[in-house]
């Protein structure tokens, strides 16, 4: 399924919650002076809270950002047997410190 998300989340088999939340983030960070407050009326219909919205903008935010030190500084890619680590722990302990 991730696979299939990031080729193309418009037609992979995910929530349409889900599909409509990274359609919306799309927006936000691509044309963000185009986003309006009616953006949200087909999310809200589908079930997502105003909560869920305020998480997923700090989560795209922070990558946003991550991504933007990490190119102006030259960061380099953790080894690849870091990320099945770090992804356990996301899944246990979420995004804290």
């Amino acid at each position: 399924m991730v696979k299939a998300v990031l080729a193309d989340y418009r037609t992979a088999p995910i929530p349409e919650s889900l599909r409509l939340t990274l359609g919306w983030l799309k927006k936000v960070t691509l044309s963000p002076a185009e986003v309006t407050p009616e953006d949200l009326d087909p999310l809200l219909a589908a079930g997502v809270s105003k909560a869920k919205l305020i998480d997923a903008l700090y989560v795209a935010f922070s990558f946003n950002i991550y991504d933007r030190l990490a190119d102006t500084l030259g960061w380099e890619l953790p080894a690849s047997e870091w990320y099945p680590k770090a992804a356990k722990r996301l899944l246990s302990r979420g995004y804290s410190l």
